[in-house]
C-alpha cells in the first residue's frame, strides 16, 4: 500500500474514530494562496534546469520513482522495481491506475518513449548523460519495463528520481507538443499559466498516489521577496517559497508565522571557464581558489546561513572541506601561483542572475573584492533568469556565479560536466581524463564503500584542478501561516510535501 499518502492513511483512521464519537472539524480552505519571487521559464520536464521551473513541473509530471525528504527512493509511477544480480538490468512495475490527465493509462510505451525522448541529441535534454547506459528497453507488457544496460549502473536509479526524467504521453511526443501543454500524471493539473504573474492549478482527482488534501493552488509571483513577507504577515499568502536568506531569518519574529528550514545538496559555485585563457592555466585557476575566503562569503552574502562545502554535498559520500586543496584562504600562496603561472592580474566578466538565487549579486561582489587582492578584476553582469539560463547553457562565459543542484549520489549529480560523454560539457568547459576515469568507475562499482573512495577521490582531484571553485550549501524555506499543516521539506527543495497540506 505504498502508494497511499499519508492524508489517505489518516483519513481512514479518523473516519473509524468518527463512528463512536463527535468531533468538530476545521473547515479546510479549498485551496492554498501561495506566492514565490521566480517563475517557471518553460513547461517541458526534460529540458528545465531552472529551480523555479523544476519546483512547478514536480506538482505536475511524475518520474518513475522519487526521493522522500530522506533521500531514500521511493515509488512514484513505479510500485516495484529489481535490479539483477549484475546490475546490468533494471525492471520496473508500473501502478496500473497511474493515469495522465488526458484520460490515458500510463504504460510501459509512454515510458519506453520518454526515456527514447531523453536519449535523443536534438531533444537536448537536460539529463541525458545520465541515462547512456541504456542500449535498449524492452516492454513486454503495458505495466512491466525492463532497461538493459550497457554496464552495471546503480546510479541511475537516483537519476530517475528527478522531473528532469518525468515520463510523458508517447502520444504527445509524437504530435511534439511536449511543452506547450503540460500533460502529466501528478498530483496537480496546471489549469492556467501566465508567466511572471501567477499559475492556477487544481488538484488531480485521478492522481493514483492518493488523495491530495488540497482542492488546488494558486501561485502569485511576486519579485520581491520582502512583498511576499508582508503578504504572509496580512493573510494574502498561505505559504511562500523564499530563496533570500535575509528575509528567511525575518519569519521566525512574525507570530503567525512559520518558518520551514532544511539543509539543501544545492552549491554555490563560481564556476570559471578554463577554456579561456588566462583560465586554462592551472596555477591560475588553483590561486583564485587560495585567495577567497570562503566563510566571509558566506556570512556577507548569505547571513550566514551555509555551510562550506567541497563538490560532493550529499551526507553518504562528502568529507572535510579542509582536507580539499586550498580551502582555506591563503593569499601569499595564491600570489605565489599567479607569478608561477607569470600571470599579473587579469580582468573577466563575471554572469549572475537576478533572483536565482537572489545571493548571486551579493556572492558575486564580496568575490570581486577577495580576488582584486591578486590582481584579479571582476567585471560583473547581471542578467535576467532566462537570459542567464540561455547563457550559462551555451558555456558563453568567463565566470559564472550559480546555484547548482545536488543528487544524493555523485555520478548523476556531475557526470554531465565532467565525462567527456557529459551533455554539459559545453557548461564546464574542462576535460580531464582523470575525471572521466573515476566517474565511469562509480558508476560502475556496486560496492558502497568502494564507491564512497572512488568518489573521494573524484571530489579531491577535482577541487586540486579548479575548473570551479566550490563555495557552500545554504538552506532551502517556505514559510506559512500557522493555519496551514502538513508540509515536510526536503533536502532536494522539491515542493511535493505540498501533497499532503491542509488549511484550517
Amino acid at each position: 500500500m505504498m502508494h497511499l499518502s499519508k492524508n489517505l492513511l489518516a483519513g481512514l483512521a479518523l473516519a473509524t474514530a468518527l463512528t463512536s464519537v463527535s468531533v468538530a472539524l476545521p473547515a479546510q480552505a479549498a485551496e492554498l494562496r501561495m506566492a514565490w519571487s521566480q517563475d517557471a521559464t518553460g513547461l517541458d520536464p526534460h529540458k528545465q534546469t531552472a529551480f523555479s521551473s523544476l519546483r512547478l513541473l514536480e506538482l505536475i509530471y511524475e518520474p518513475l520513482v522519487r526521493l522522500d525528504p530522506e533521500l531514500n527512493v521511493v515509488p512514484a509511477i513505479a510500485t516495484e522495481w529489481e535490479f539483477a544480480e549484475d546490475a546490468k538490468t533494471l525492471t520496473f512495475t508500473l501502478d496500473p491506475n497511474a493515469k495522465f490527465t488526458n484520460g490515458a493509462q500510463v504504460t510501459s510505451a509512454d515510458v519506453k518513449a520518454s526515456f527514447e525522448r531523453l536519449l535523443d541529441e536534438e531533444t537536448a535534454a537536460a539529463a541525458r548523460s545520465n541515462f547512456l547506459s541504456i542500449e535498449s528497453i524492452d516492454t513486454p507488457d503495458d505495466t512491466t519495463v525492463v532497461f538493459n544496460l550497457s554496464t552495471a549502473d546503480v546510479p541511475i536509479l537516483v537519476a530517475m528520481a528527478t522531473i528532469n526524467a518525468a515520463i510523458v504521453p508517447a502520444s504527445e511526443i509524437e504530435a511534439g507538443t511536449i511543452g506547450t501543454e503540460a500533460i502529466g500524471s501528478g498530483p496537480f493539473i496546471l489549469d492556467s499559466w501566465e508567466p511572471n504573474s501567477r499559475e492556477v492549478l487544481s488538484a488531480n482527482p485521478d492522481w493514483a498516489g492518493g488523495d491530495v488534501a488540497l482542492d488546488g493552488i494558486t501561485i502569485s509571483v511576486l519579485p520581491d521577496e520582502m512583498a511576499i513577507l508582508a503578504s504572509l504577515r496580512t493573510g494574502q499568502t498561505d505559504f511562500a517559497l523564499l530563496n533570500d536568506p535575509l528575509v528567511a531569518t525575518l519569519v521566525p519574529n512574525e507570530a503567525n508565522l512559520q518558518l520551514n528550514r532544511v539543509g539543501q545538496l544545492a552549491y554555490n559555485v563560481l564556476q570559471l571557464n578554463p577554456s579561456r585563457p588566462p583560465m586554462d592555466n592551472l596555477k591560475v585557476r588553483q590561486a583564485m581558489s587560495c585567495a577567497i575566503d570562503r566563510q566571509a562569503i558566506i556570512d556577507a552574502a548569505l547571513a550566514g546561513e551555509g555551510v562550506v562545502t567541497g563538490p560532493l554535498t550529499m551526507p553518504a559520500f562528502a568529507q572535510d572541506p579542509n582536507s580539499l586543496f586550498c580551502y582555506t584562504q591563503d593569499l601569499e600562496k595564491a600570489k605565489a601561483l599567479m607569478a608561477e603561472a607569470g600571470v599579473d592580474g587579469f580582468t573577466a566578466k563575471v554572469i549572475a542572475a537576478t533572483g536565482e538565487p537572489p545571493v548571486a549579486a551579493s556572492e558575486a561582489q564580496v568575490l570581486q573584492a577577495q580576488l582584486a587582492e591578486i590582481g584579479v578584476n571582476l567585471e560583473i553582469e547581471m542578467m535576467e533568469l532566462n537570459v542567464y539560463v540561455d547563457t550559462w547553457l551555451a558555456g558563453n562565459f568567463d565566470m559564472a556565479v550559480a546555484l547548482n543542484g545536488g543528487r544524493p549520489d555523485p555520478y548523476p549529480m556531475y557526470n554531465r560536466y565532467f565525462t567527456k560523454d557529459g551533455n554539459l560539457l559545453k557548461v564546464s568547459n574542462f576535460v580531464d581524463d582523470t575525471l572521466d576515469s573515476l566517474m565511469k568507475q562509480g558508476q560502475a562499482e556496486t560496492d558502497p564503500a568502494k564507491r564512497v573512495e572512488i568518489f573521494q577521490e573524484f571530489e579531491r582531484h577535482l577541487a586540486e584542478q579548479a575548473p570551479w571553485l566550490w563555495l557552500s550549501t545554504s538552506y532551502g524555506y517556505t514559510a506559512q501561516l500557522n493555519t496551514v499543516t502538513g508540509f515536510e521539506p526536503s533536502p532536494t527543495g522539491t515542493l511535493f510535501g505540498l501533497v499532503d497540506v491542509t488549511v484550517e
